[in-house]
């Protein structure tokens, strides 16, 4: 802190001599006209106008000797912000028991670096604004008082007007910064989801999403450059209307005895060099980066506040059963509803296969119930806490739905089984045996062991594929296992003994059933039909639902 102090200080004492052109340049172009030019003697007048270069080229040295304490003062508020923020994200990762949010580190240390540059543009600005308008007035003062006392009104009415117009910008730059961090997060999903959302067919829904924060952070800049553009008028009054009013007042000034042509000419100087550059300063960098500074400050004040007990949409179920309540659920607001008021609760560690003709709902009912598309209506629980209150982190942790179509991406064999493990990875008894487990002996041994690469997944076969996604899951931290359709690929024979793996396994079920071998297995049945549900075992659904029997049948 004592150093800072002194750098702060050292660099206030070469601003003095920064403002020493500023203080000196009405007076020596009053006393180059008065005294020289004006009385023929231009030998006086082209040396106070040499002065004049002379305080010139102290001023730039001042302002050359500014540039190390500045930089003293500035680096250390970084180093600061960036200790705060990185340990408050650890911090908050602690609590959290979660992974730290590394899109949120990015993301405020990006904010840090532009404060850092801000606060280096603000104070160095500032300090030459402030310096700057003392010395016009002190000037002014000393030359044409009447002069100095219409620019103190002038400049009161400027700065009246600024506040003004910073509040309403300060409101409008903090609705487009939330709405540029939403538009990150939203990005910065899909991005690390991209791998799912292609396997999932999910790409249009995801545009859709980052689409819809392009077009808001759009919005809210172009309302802030809209209001921006206002500010000029800060200039027009506070530098341009003093300029006015002494050319109007110069005849009545000179006339009077008041001012002599050379104070009128040096009264102008002070207003042209000195105070309307300094204006702009105001409007150009101080109001604007201290605006921005502002609001920077307080989102990063908000995220080094590290609050230890969870928010909405931070919480965690102490279970994992699951329950729809009265859910209607359609695509598109003018469309028909593909699940209506339906009621449905499966308990933890329960296995229930999902069976019903193609188009019925059944990969609507899997998305519901994992939690990743909304109602319309009713409500969708998880350890009978709503999903939307849910941490999304910890959701996907415990839930996992695994679609048909099955993605492997370029990696060893072992980072694709280890893909949603948590911790340092699988050991490699662990890995040998879930790979025994569903029959991919063969396939790592094609391969070239766990720690060979997959160049070409597209080389594997569709089965293959779907052995790989599968023994991935088997081993995740996953709660609750979806499978919708996942084993459409493999023979009936692999089919058993996958499904017989996670029957096996601690946690609950659901299987939407390519077979009706898979619908046999379970001791619970869901027959869905156009959003409707028949519920039961095999042998009361054979007497009660006719379109069960009629699958059975077939599948016979």
């Amino acid at each position: 802190m004592t150093a800072e102090r002194s750098a702060v200080w050292t660099m206030l004492a070469w601003s003095l001599l920064e403002a020493v052109p500023v203080v000196l340049s009405g007076q020596l172009m009053a006393s180059a006209l008065d005294q020289g030019f004006l009385v023929g003697d231009a030998g006086t007048g082209l040396a106070h106008l040499g002065a004049y270069g002379a305080a010139l080229v102290f001023g730039a040295f001042g302002t050359r000797q500014v540039m190390t304490p500045l930089a003293s003062v500035v680096e250390s508020v970084r180093d600061r912000l960036v200790r705060l923020v990185v340990s408050a994200e650890l911090r908050r990762a602690v609590l959290s028991d979660a992974e730290a949010d590394t899109g949120a580190v990015a993301r405020t240390t990006r904010q840090t670096e532009t404060v850092r540059q801000m606060t280096a543009g603000l104070l160095m600005t500032a300090r030459t604004v402030v310096f700057s308008v003392a010395a016009v007035v002190i000037g002014l003062l000393t030359l044409v008082p009447q002069v100095a006392l219409v620019t103190v009104v002038a400049l009161a009415l400027s700065g009246a007007l600024l506040v003004h117009l910073s509040r309403r910008l300060r409101r409008r730059y903090a609705t487009s910064l939330a709405a540029e961090e939403h538009l990150s997060k939203e990005a910065g999903e899909v991005l690390r989801g991209l791998r799912d959302v292609y396997a999932c067919g999910a790409a249009a829904t995801a545009d859709r999403q980052v689409g819809q924060g392009i077009d808001t952070q759009a919005a809210a800049s172009m309302a802030v450059a809209r209001l921006a553009a206002g500010r000029l008028g800060v200039i027009v009054v506070g530098a341009r209307l003093p300029l006015v009013a002494t050319l109007l007042m110069a005849p009545w000034l000179v006339r009077s005895g008041a001012a002599t042509p050379g104070e009128i000419l040096g009264a102008a100087t002070y207003l042209i060099t000195g105070l309307e550059p300094a204006l702009r300063s105001v409007v150009q960098t101080v109001a604007n980066v201290g605006l921005q500074l502002d609001v920077l400050l307080l989102r990063l004040a908000d995220r080094v506040t590290v609050r230890s007990g969870p928010k909405g949409g931070s919480v965690r179920a102490a279970g994992t059963d699951l329950e729809l309540e009265e859910v209607t659920f359609g695509y598109g607001t003018h469309s028909e509803p593909v699940i209506e008021k339906l009621s449905l609760r499966i308990e933890e560690g329960e296995h229930l296969a999902v069976v019903g003709p193609s188009g019925a709902g059944k990969s609507t009912l899997a998305g519901l119930l994992a939690g990743l598309d909304p109602p319309d209506a009713g409500e969708v629980r998880i350890g009978d806490r709503p999903v939307e209150e849910l941490d999304r982190a910890w959701l996907r942790r415990m839930v996992a739905l695994v679609p048909q179509e099955s993605y492997v991406f370029t990696g060893t064999v072992r980072e694709n089984l280890a893909y949603l493990h948590s911790g340092p990875g699988p050991a490699d008894g662990e890995l040998a045996s879930v790979i025994s487990l569903f029959g991919l002996d063969e396939l790592v041994a094609r391969c070239g062991g766990t720690d060979a690469v997959i160049e070409r997944p597209d080389a594997l076969s569709q089965g293959e594929r779907q052995l790989l996604v599968l023994a991935r899951v088997y081993l995740s931290t996953a709660q609750v296992v979806i499978l919708d359709e996942a084993t459409c690929h493999l023979d009936p024979v692999a089919e058993a003994r996958a499904e017989q793996a996670f029957i096996a396994r601690p946690g609950t079920l659901v299987v939407i059933a390519h077979r009706i071998s898979s619908v046999l297995r379970a001791p619970r049945v869901l027959v869905v039909e156009s959003g409707t549900v028949a519920d039961g075992n095999h042998q009361t659904l054979l007497e009660w639902s006719p379109l069960y029997a009629d699958l059975v049948g077939h599948g016979s």
